[in-house]
């Protein structure tokens, strides 16, 4: 991208509509920006706050180093429903939760050597299969 393009109101995102914040929604974004730890989450608050200062969403996207389509989606998600932080938290479970209940006072009575003694056991009792990596997953997240 030549500096030119850079420096160039031109928006190729026609489909967001024009950020009005006020000094106090600015000030509350600023206060989340400087408080938050999520790197993600400051770049949402930062495309937001440079758009609603003019910006087109190639310079946001050249400044934050980010794809253009990221910052439209950003901002049209921030317009749709606020969003600022992303809710990408992976599939939801294979067992219930009973199952995980069950499971966990099971492995609390009785030790495994191996990862996928503990799949077969899930397999018989429940019929779901888990993939050793997916069992790690599980056993980390249940800090088991």
């Amino acid at each position: 991208m030549k500096m030119l393009d850079f420096l160039s109101n031109e928006d190729h995102a026609t489909s967001i509509q024009k950020i009005n914040l006020t000094s106090d929604q600015k000030h509350k974004l600023m206060q989340l920006h400087h408080s938050t730890r999520d790197k993600r989450v400051c770049d949402r608050i930062k495309a937001i706050i440079h758009y609603s200062n003019g910006w087109s969403t190639r310079q946001i996207a050249e400044a934050l180093l980010i794809h253009d389509t990221s910052v439209t989606r950003h901002i049209n998600e921030y317009l749709a429903t606020g969003k600022l932080k992303p809710e990408n938290g992976g599939s939801a479970g294979y067992l219930s939760v009973a199952q995980t209940e069950t499971l966990i006072l099971h492995l609390s009575e009785n030790t495994y050597r191996y990862s996928y003694q503990i799949i077969d056991y899930i397999f018989e009792s429940w019929g779901i299969s888990f993939s050793i990596s997916g069992l790690n997953k599980w056993l980390h997240q249940h800090k088991l």
